[in-house]
């Protein structure tokens, strides 16, 4: 080798080095389910290795902790989790790995939904505040990301808990914070005009189960479920058959499934009421790479254009 090589060769070494110290020293944190771990990443950015438990096209609600989510649990500088009784899981996932560093809420702050029994086929949705009144049947809705008014309040809590890990990534996290926080503000923009197209009577909406209350608080939809808030819990016949009564008498056009559930009983009820499957959208977790859901902000921005293509038709 020339010297002019071998000085060529160490100034390239130079250049690499940085990159492979911050690869080794990055932060590791670890997220309870595909949604969070993609909200973790945008706000951790480089200085962050992020770990999923419940990766895309999982249900959190039935998962089953594995050997390798405990030993990545126990290496992890933070956890981020959902909270609201999301992953009932979890506080089991937490002992065995002996874990006892930060556990970041990212819902905390947020006013959540309750769930109270209705006088039709299924829920209706008040906010906590009506826990004070003593008529809190139903307990919090934990699928608050549904909202972007509280996605905000997630980000500022994943910046919040990664500057504590990590102090000397504060400027860093606080400009991905700032930058993921102003392309919330314009998919909330998209998914507004989307949706502005839908007549009053062309705004309810049948899934699987219960997990879009957030979204049609914030944009003015009823969801109607045959399941509740949790797939764990199963639709009875006397449900069902409300439902179906409801959908003929609202003359709802069309019903979705949803990636995380077995879609044959939307499918059935489609075919009891003649209404036509519009689509999948996507509640618990993200699509895989290639799919249309790949992030957050893909998610809502499809599960967007998806129902107001199918309900304005």
């Amino acid at each position: 080798m020339t010297i002019r090589h071998f000085f060529l060769a160490s100034a390239a070494l130079v250049l690499i080095l940085p990159g492979i110290v911050m690869a080794q020293d990055r932060l590791a944190a670890v997220a309870s389910f595909s949604i969070l771990g993609d909200m973790v990443a945008e706000v951790g950015g480089d200085r962050v290795e992020i770990t999923t438990l419940v990766g895309p096209d999982g249900d959190a609600h039935v998962y089953q902790p594995t050997p390798q989510d405990a030993r990545a649990v126990a290496e992890a500088g933070v956890l981020f989790v959902n909270g609201l009784a999301f992953e009932g899981w979890l506080d089991r996932l937490v002992e065995a790995s002996e874990y006892n560093g930060p556990v970041i809420v990212a819902t905390d702050g947020i006013t959540p939904l309750e769930m109270v029994e209705g006088e039709h086929h299924g829920k209706e949705k008040q906010h906590a505040e009506s826990e004070e009144k003593g008529d809190n049947h139903g307990g919090a809705d934990p699928h608050a990301w549904q909202s972007l008014a509280n996605a905000r309040i997630y980000i500022a809590n994943i910046e919040t808990g990664l500057t504590a890990a990590d102090p000397e990534g504060a400027q860093t996290y606080a400009a991905n914070a700032a930058d993921y926080l102003a392309r919330i503000d314009a998919v909330e923009a998209e998914i507004i005009a989307a949706l502005s197209v839908l007549s009053e009577g062309g705004r309810t909406v049948v899934t699987s189960h219960d997990a879009f209350g957030y979204f049609a608080d914030a944009f003015g939809l009823i969801f109607l479920a045959p399941e509740g808030m949790s797939t764990e819990s199963e639709a009875s016949a006397k449900d069902v058959a409300a439902l179906i009564t409801q959908i003929r008498g609202d003359e709802v056009s069309a019903v979705f499934v949803e990636n995380i559930t077995d879609s044959r009983l939307v499918e059935q009820i489609a075919a009891e009421t003649g209404a036509r499957v519009g689509g999948t959208l996507y509640s618990d977790a993200l699509s895989g790479v290639d799919g249309p859901a790949a992030t957050y902000l893909e998610m809502m921005r499809h599960n967007a254009t998806t129902l107001a293509d199918a309900l304005a038709q």
